[in-house]
């Protein structure tokens, strides 16, 4: 399975560290977190990897030149523009001629997430895309029935709540992990160009298409993009023997 790793965003979560550098390149445990990531993907059997690369964006190429010895395939979409997480996959989508289902995940997540029993599940629903979930508290939810299909999407801080199967019932909230398995078919349907969120995309396509919910357990998920997380990481690749698979430099 390809994969693409989401690293071009500006990190604003986590300044003062990205004044400085990208986030893809913020240390976690002494490790830059897209090596952890590549890492953990390489270890998953995941070896053809596209990144995004846009903030500080020198750093990163010449961080991947200095350190070529993942043992994968890395390849770079360099956007001279930030692009968002739909116009960045669809500048990619060269990328993933195989037709085959791929891997998107943000640089900045790690999670003891079963990625072949998540890909097993996406083939077996025949959904257009696959979320990866969970029950913990956020801002930000996707909705879904009780079969974990896609129906809508809220932000219960400013009350925006945006509903794409009106039939449905008993809608439940889970929180997005920042992890996709996607058909390419999806690239057929994505008629926006430039910047524009994947998240839109999803809520477009839902009403028509299968779109569903794969939930995890978020004990050992972990969003490494805000400051006060980063020692919560730490605890966590500890727990996944992460950190000990990865050498220091």
């Amino acid at each position: 399975m390809k994969a693409m790793i989401f690293a071009a965003g500006l990190g604003s979560r986590l300044k003062p560290f990205t004044e400085t550098m990208p986030k893809a390149l913020v240390p976690v445990a002494g490790i830059p977190m897209l090596e952890i990531l590549i890492k953990h993907l390489q270890k998953n059997g995941i070896n053809d990897i596209i990144i995004n690369v846009h903030h500080f964006a020198s750093q990163v190429i010449d961080f991947l030149k200095v350190n070529n010895n993942f043992g994968v395939n890395i390849t770079i979409s360099h956007e001279e523009v930030l692009l968002d997480t739909g116009g960045g996959l669809k500048k990619a989508v060269w990328f993933f001629d195989d037709k085959k289902p791929f891997l998107v995940q943000n640089v900045d997540v790690i999670s003891d997430l079963d990625y072949p029993d998540m890909l097993s599940t996406h083939n077996k629903t025949g959904a257009i895309a696959s979320l990866a979930v969970s029950n913990r508290n956020t801002s930000r939810y996707f909705l879904f029935d009780d079969s974990m299909q896609l129906c809508g999407w809220e932000n219960t801080k400013t009350g925006e709540l945006k509903i794409v199967r009106p039939e449905a019932q008993n809608l439940k909230r889970f929180a997005f992990s920042g992890i996709h398995i996607i058909d390419p078919a999806i690239f057929d349907f994505m008629n926006r160009n430039g910047k524009f969120s994947i998240v839109d995309t999803y809520l477009e396509l839902a009403s028509s298409h299968k779109i569903n919910g794969y939930k995890h357990n978020p004990e050992n998920w972990v969003d490494m993009g805000k400051p006060e997380e980063l020692i919560n990481a730490e605890i966590i690749l500890e727990k996944l023997k992460t950190v000990q698979k990865i050498s220091h430099r």
